[in-house]
This record gives structure tokens, sequence and C-alpha cells, in this order.
């Protein structure tokens, strides 16, 4: 079936991301995967090329575009050839939301242009040890100065994607504590300094997958963050937060169904050369039938995700259909790239095949951005249950 969800600017800027990946990306991935992060100056190449600042106003430094898509091309791209860049998905997924509606006009002509160009790479940090996906349980305080010029930053955070090369971090920490008719109040956003003092990086944590995305642990004893540093108003965050998820999700979501479509191409490829019993696997029954599978469970969600990215363009993505399409594609992508390293045999399970790498990297997918039990839970409520 003929794929409108892409025009013809998407497609010649999928040849300039295609090109590139090729170049700078794959001859050196396996020497990122050792390290365990992309190199800090492959960041600056993502800056020059235009990739941070697609939907930065042209104000700002960037080519000012309302799409998402343009971010879907990239991730399809990754995909089909196995690889990533590194933590910069945080950097323009996650953080770039928060500064473009949250950032005063002077904060945005501070931190926008060094945010293009890739001199400053940014996390976010929410998530901390014991909590979790209750972000209402966090722990984390900033507490005002005395003089109102300063907050005083105290806590830990983990599981920091970006966290170990990222020059600011937007930080959510409690400025009030709970109430027991608000546990969700109270919480803050600062766009913290990683050179600051009382600011640390700890563990870099060992994943499954992922391995080039550096992710990390950070804590914070007696930070001083400028008020002027706050993004958006005190206490109102948790709101913030609840904002960007459909785009969080869809972009988890799209990730899901173009690594299943690059597995299931990488698994055709490797049966129709391999040989066993004499002649190709391609030529079993099996092997057809249990492709032919994987191809419609492609089909399917390539569906969920070109009518959610539409409708994200359009202002329509619903936190529900977010969550919909979220729990499908990681779910059915989680069946599909099994079965796709299954028809690999013995090789499917070394690393040097890239649907290894597309198996160990997927299983996040089902966790991060919200567990599958809270996408259940979310398209549950929006049916009245």
């Amino acid at each position: 079936m003929r794929r409108t969800v892409f025009n013809e600017d998407h497609e010649a800027f999928r040849e300039t991301i295609r090109a590139f990946v090729a170049a700078e990306v794959v001859p050196c991935y396996d020497e990122w995967r050792e390290a365990g992060q992309a190199p800090r100056d492959f960041y600056k190449k993502l800056g020059e090329l235009g990739v941070f600042g697609i939907e930065v106003p042209e104000e700002y430094g960037g080519a000012g575009e309302t799409s998402f898509k343009y971010q879907a091309v990239i991730t399809e791209e990754c995909a089909r050839a196995a690889v990533s860049f590194g933590g910069s998905s945080v950097h323009t997924a996650l953080v770039l939301p928060y500064l473009l509606k949250y950032a005063t006009e002077e904060q945005k002509r501070r931190w926008l242009p060094p945010f293009v160009s890739g001199d400053m790479m940014t996390a976010i940090a929410m998530t901390e040890p014991g909590t979790g996906s209750d972000l209402a349980g966090m722990k984390t305080t900033a507490k005002l100065s005395a003089d109102g010029t300063h907050y005083v930053l105290n806590g830990a955070k983990t599981f920091i994607t970006g966290g170990v090369l990222a020059d600011r971090v937007i930080v959510c920490a409690r400025t009030a504590p709970p109430t027991p008719e608000d546990r969700r109040g109270g919480i803050t956003l600062l766009f913290v300094d990683a050179r600051s003092e009382g600011y640390a990086v700890g563990r870099k944590l060992e994943k499954l997958g992922l391995k080039t995305s550096d992710t990390a642990e950070l804590s914070f004893t007696d930070v001083k963050v400028p008020v002027g540093d706050r993004l958006g108003e005190e206490g109102k965050a948790f709101s913030y937060l609840a904002h960007n998820l459909p785009q969080e999700r869809l972009g988890i979501a799209f990730s899901a169904y173009a690594q299943s479509a690059a597995a299931v191409e990488f698994a055709r490829k490797y049966v129709a050369e391999r040989t066993v019993f004499g002649q190709p696997v391609a030529s079993f029954q099996n092997t057809k039938f249990v492709l032919a599978d994987c191809k419609a469970e492609v089909d399917a969600m390539q569906a969920v995700v070109d009518r959610a990215l539409d409708a994200h363009d359009a202002r329509e993505l619903s936190a529900a259909d977010a969550a919909s399409a979220k729990l499908f594609t990681t779910e059915r992508a989680a069946v599909v790239i099994d079965k796709c390293l299954q028809l690999h045999g013995g090789y499917g399970y070394m690393m040097e095949y890239p649907i290894a790498r597309l198996y160990a990297d997927t299983r996040v997918s089902r966790i991060y951005g919200g567990t599958s039990e809270v996408m259940r839970s979310i398209v549950a409520k929006s049916m009245g249950l």
C-alpha cells in the first residue's frame, strides 16, 4: 500500500540522514558500544547537520519546523542500520519541548543557540531510586534561599539517559511537600548547570541494550540553582510533564515499529543467504510463514504509528491515543523481533549481528516512558473502566 505520511521534503531529509549514518555512524559504532557512549564530538556533527535545530524557531538558529515527522525519519534510518545517535534523542524529543513551551524569552535566547549547535547537550532527570513510575513520590528537594535569588538542590536521580555527557539537565524537584489532597503539587523544573558545585555524576549504568546512550546516576548536594534557571512556574511541573508524555510515547512507539521493520528485513536477507540441509533457509515453509506473519504485524504497526504521527502534527494526539500506540507497538515488537532472531539460529544470539542488538535494544520500550501496565491503565480509563 502507498504510504502517505511523509512528503518530498521528508524523503529528501531521509537521504541526507541515510548518507550521514553510513559515513559517520556505522564505521565506528562498535567502538561506541564498547565505550558505552557516543563521543562528545559526534553531537557537534549532529548540530552541524541541523538535526538538533529542526523544531527550533529560526530566530534561535533552528529551521522552524513544527512537524515531528523529521524525528520519525531519523528513527527509521537508525533502525534500518541497527544503530543509534547515542543519547541525543533525549536532547531533541524530551528536553526541547519543555524549553520551547516553558522557557522565557531571555532563557530561549540564552539556551537554544547552543542547544542547536550541540555545544550544550541536555538530559532530563525525573526517576529516583525507589520511586520508579511514581513521580509524585520523589524526594529530591529545592529550597528557595532567604534572599530569593536561588534554590538549594539536594537529592539523587537514576536511569538518566544522556546524564554522563549532559551540560545541563532538567531536574524535577520538590519545592513544597505533598499534601494528602494533592500528592502531585509542589514539584518544580530546574535547568541545572552540570558544572555547578555539588552536582555529581555517579555510576554510568551498564544496560542490557542501548549501549551507545550514556545512562547515569546523578546526585545533588547543596547545588545552587539561580531562580533565572527555573522552567515555568514553581510547583506546576507535574502538569508540564504530563503535557509532553504523548510525544514521548509516540517516539517510543515509532521506534518499536521501525526496529520491527528492520528486524524483518535483516531476517529476510539472512534466510535467503543461509543454507541448511543443502537448501536456503528461505525455502522452508516455516520460514515463509513466520516472515509473512511478521510482515503483517509490521504493516499493522506502521498503520498505527503513521496515524498517530498525523494526529500529533494536527495537535490531536491524546494521552490515551499515544498510550494505545505505545502499548500495541512495543508489545508486538517483542514478538516480531524474537521470531526474526529465531530465524537466525545461533548467529542471532551473537552481538555482531544487528538482530541481536535490536533484540536487546527494544526490550526497554515496554518499560520507559511508562510501563505497558501503566499504558493499559490509561487506555482502560479512557474507555470508562
